[in-house]
């Protein structure tokens, strides 16, 4: 994985199950998934928006 695309170590395998399980439900478009991410974990939207962009960069990734 390069550098661009490194975990961040705050970004958990359960962050990413939860916006892949969200994806497949097809109850939001991605681009607003953040505030998803906020509610269901508590988090701030700077942070929420961060997570959601990795996911978006390693979306199909085996190694992510």
């Amino acid at each position: 994985m390069s550098k661009s695309t490194e975990r961040p170590t705050f970004i958990t395998n359960e962050h990413l199950e939860y916006l892949d399980e969200l994806r497949d439900s097809g109850e939001t478009n991605m681009f607003g998934a953040g505030h998803w991410l906020e509610s269901e974990f508590g988090l701030t939207r700077p942070v929420a928006r961060e997570i959601l962009q990795y996911w978006m960069k390693t979306f199909g990734r085996e190694d992510r």
